[in-house]
Formats: C-alpha cells, structure tokens, sequence
C-alpha cells in the first residue's frame, strides 16, 4: 500500500516521528524504519506505521507493556 492509502483507511496519525526524508534509521518490531505514524487506541495500546522512505514495512500493535506484534487492520 501507498502513503496515500493508509492514510484513507486509518486517518490521519496522532503523532508522526520522522519523515520521509529524514535520513536516520530507528528499530522497532524488528524493522528498521525513518518515519513512524502512531494512532494511540482506547485500551493504552498503539497502533503503529513504520516506513523506510516511501516503503510501508508494517503495521503493528504495541501494548502497554512495549511489546510488539503485527496488526492485520490493512491485510498486510
């Protein structure tokens, strides 16, 4: 999926880290990623986008305790 799609079908991010450009690598979920989109949820959990550049790399759900699994919400 592109930027443009996820962005239609989970809305507009609460809080972004990174961009697009930004050159530096962060990990998380075993992914290395420069742009994350988070959508914080009711249960104190995270939904979370991580992107290389314009490569989606995942969807994934951390919960409170900062454990990480993937999120199925785009079928990827």
């Amino acid at each position: 999926m592109d930027r443009g799609a996820v962005w239609q079908a989970l809305g507009a991010p609460r809080d972004q880290v990174g961009s697009v450009n930004d050159p530096r690598t962060r990990e998380e979920c075993g992914v290395k990623w420069n742009e994350k989109w988070v959508y914080p949820r009711p249960d104190g959990s995270q939904r979370v986008v991580l992107w290389n550049r314009y490569d989606l790399l995942g969807v994934f759900r951390i919960a409170a305790d900062g454990s990480c699994e993937p999120d199925p919400v785009l079928g990827k």
